[in-house]
């Protein structure tokens, strides 16, 4: 047996009071005459000898309550079986703060337990020891140590937040801020309800941590959440009906029916009807929505759902454009008759220049560039239009029968793109069309009926070498492509094997086909753009606006406040960094001189919507941790007490103080003399 205070112990010699006390204590006698003595000696003898054994016993019990009321003042324990820490501790607290620990326990919600247990654990050590009190938000000033009373301060101003944060790093969080004290008893708390998508612990753990969990339970809830949207064409399309495409994932143990879906739209609820989902399932419902004005558009899809809600709401951000900004690059800035004539229509924004008159910095600005009637490929146009089309953009070439093929396949093979063979002054008619990819998807209304397709009367035919990965938009009777696209970084290369001539090709003839191919690949993207994003997950977005001034300050505004993100160019492209600075979910709008030039959808992060937790038994399985009960305040902290510090004793010396103290009433009250 240990001490916690040894110099307690000195206080032992207050046991000679009672001792004192009893050796002065003398009673008085009074006299009482009898007419004869002689027969009361023997009784006066007897009661003498039980009278001197009472005191005896009175007064050891009076010093065994005085010794074991010091002992209890000198804390004693029993060591644990690795040894007591001595010295100064570092203790590093995680509080799992996200969505999930909002939900109800049979006493309160297990945020607020999570904060009581934390407190206990605080209050278990000396104020010389140094704390980390951390939560899924990562600030930076919770990365140093502090006192008692801050680490009490910052666990009471924990709340729930958006984030969510997987135990692995947590963990790697806790060990680099501990790794700043110099000691060695350093000591890891993680109070939270492990739900099992989160619960990566690594198995293998420094043996010098000592890592302790405490696990919180809620009533199992049932839950219904909108995981994911997106649109079925890789861009939406003005006033007509795009397909949106929902999935909705049930989260329970139990099937669930009439669960009601709706969608909002320029202010508007329309219902969409109700869904039945099997337990722990999804399904994926269609809805048609009509984008009936051009340029930044936003929707919003929601469900019915209690008592988990968060989940329930589904936010949606995209872009149309009711004109394609169009860059014609031929041999002496004039373009061909129709394809100018097509271009001049009202879904175009078009612009024509020559071969040596091309400002490079403005390609970014047009969603598609035509290449024609160019017999030379100039090695600084062939590398600025190969990185416009890696950064995003589409670019369209018709190499003229006179093209010089050594300049077009070193131009080519830069992409990599197939290359182009000999010229062959042959008739063909293209017979296939691929209404199976973006471009001419939804084009024809009746793709059995009679369609007009172009014919060529000479071609350059492709090479198929299977690492460029060719799609065939258009082919011909024979089966080679008459137009190739290839998927280059984020954007797309289409070439088309015969020139734009009409004298040798009639597809600009062919207004049923050319203008719709012109205005979808206009719009298409080699990667499209996210229709949302996560909340703690995607902390860099692209915005479609190109940095035409380094002066230029971007904000984004929403639910969430005003700021002003990191802002970094990469090629022609404007990248923002968030920082985690989005933190409620929302649509959030981007501002350039204060006027709101796009927007971008944000939703809190689906992970906490799977309510399963990993057990109790599970967890205490993993290697080198330690469950502990947070079932009660006693109980939690005489846990920690006897795991770092020994089994403690002195409350049953205390019991024995009054045990002793009630039997010497005991003596005094019924032993008579």
């Amino acid at each position: 047996m240990s001490f916690f205070y040894p110099a307690f112990l000195y206080a032992l010699a207050l046991i000679a009071i009672p001792v004192i006390i009893h050796l002065f204590y003398f009673r008085r006698f009074r006299k009482v005459y009898f007419s004869n003595v002689r027969f009361l000696r023997e009784v006066k003898e007897e009661t003498s000898m039980r009278s001197r054994l009472r005191n005896l016993l009175v007064l050891l019990l009076r010093c065994l309550a005085v010794a074991a009321l010091v002992l209890a003042f000198a804390q004693p324990f029993l060591p644990v079986s690795e040894g007591v820490l001595s010295g100064r501790k570092a203790v590093s607290i995680y509080v799992d703060n996200s969505f999930s620990m909002g939900a109800e326990s049979d006493r309160a919600p297990l945020l607020q337990l999570a904060r009581d247990r934390a407190r206990d654990i605080v209050g278990a050590y000396g104020p010389e020891d140094r704390f980390q009190v951390l939560d899924n938000t990562f600030s930076g000033r919770s990365q140093r140590l502090i006192g008692r009373e801050e680490a009490l301060d910052a666990i009471e101003a924990i709340a729930v937040q958006p984030e969510s944060r997987r135990l692995s790093r947590v963990l790697s969080r806790q060990e680099s801020a501990l790794a700043t004290e110099n000691t060695d008893n350093r000591l890891l708390y993680l109070l939270s309800d492990f739900q099992r998508n989160v619960t990566d612990l690594p198995p293998a753990i420094d043996t010098s941590l000592s890592v302790n969990l405490v696990p919180l339970a809620a009533v199992r809830e049932r839950n219904v959440a909108i995981d994911s949207a997106w649109f079925d064409a890789p861009v939406p399309l003005l006033n007509q009906n795009n397909l949106l495409l929902v999935r909705v994932r049930n989260y329970g143990s139990e099937d669930v029916d009439n669960v009601r879906l709706s969608l909002v739209y320029e202010g508007q609820t329309k219902p969409e009807g109700t869904l039945s989902i099997p337990a722990g399932d999804y399904v994926t419902d269609t809805v048609y929505l009509t984008i009936t004005s051009g340029g930044a558009g936003v929707a919003q899809l929601s469900i019915t759902d209690f008592p988990v809600q968060f989940d329930d709401v589904y936010h949606l951000a995209f872009r149309t454009s009711d004109r394609v900004r169009v860059l014609n690059i031929d041999a002496d800035g004039s373009p061909d008759r129709n394809l100018g004539a097509a271009l001049r229509l009202g879904v175009f924004d078009p612009a024509f220049v020559s071969a040596q008159a091309i400002d490079y910095g403005s390609l970014g600005q047009y969603g598609l560039v035509v290449l024609t009637d160019l017999t030379v490929v100039p090695s600084g146009l062939a590398e600025q239009l190969r990185q416009y089309v890696t950064d995003g953009g589409n670019l369209l070439v018709f190499p003229p029968a006179a093209a010089e093929l050594g300049s077009y396949n070193a131009f080519l093979a830069a992409f990599p793109a197939d290359e182009l063979q000999p010229y062959q002054a042959q008739q063909r008619e293209v017979s296939g069309v691929n209404d199976g990819e973006f471009i001419f998807s939804g084009v024809f209304e009746n793709r059995e009926a009679a369609l007009t397709l172009p014919v060529t009367g000479g071609n350059f035919p492709l090479t198929r070498y299977g690492s460029r990965q060719q799609e065939a938009l258009l082919t011909y009777r024979d089966g080679s492509t008459a137009l190739a696209k290839y998927a280059i970084g984020e954007g797309n290369l289409y070439l088309s094997a015969a020139s734009l001539d009409q004298e040798t090709n009639n597809l600009t003839l062919n207004a049923g086909v050319f203008i719709p191919m012109l205005y979808k690949m206009g719009i298409s993207s080699g990667r499209r753009r996210p229709v949302a994003y996560t909340i703690g997950r995607d902390e860099v977005i692209e915005t479609g606006r190109r940095q035409a001034n380094a002066e230029i300050v971007y904000k984004l505004r929403g639910p969430g406040g005003e700021f002003i993100p990191e802002q970094r160019t990469i090629g022609n492209r404007v990248v923002l960094g968030l920082g985690g600075q989005v933190p409620e979910a929302g649509i959030y709008d981007l501002l350039i001189d204060g006027e709101a030039v796009e927007s971008f959808a944000f939703n809190y992060d689906r992970t906490e919507s799977d309510l399963t937790y990993t057990p109790v038994e599970e967890l205490a399985a993993l290697p080198n941790v330690t469950v502990l009960d947070a079932g009660s305040q006693a109980s939690l902290t005489g846990d920690i007490r006897e795991r770092n510090e020994g089994r403690p004793l002195w409350r049953y010396f205390v019991w024995a103080t009054l045990l002793f103290l009630l039997a010497e009433a005991l003596v005094l009250r019924f032993w008579k003399v």
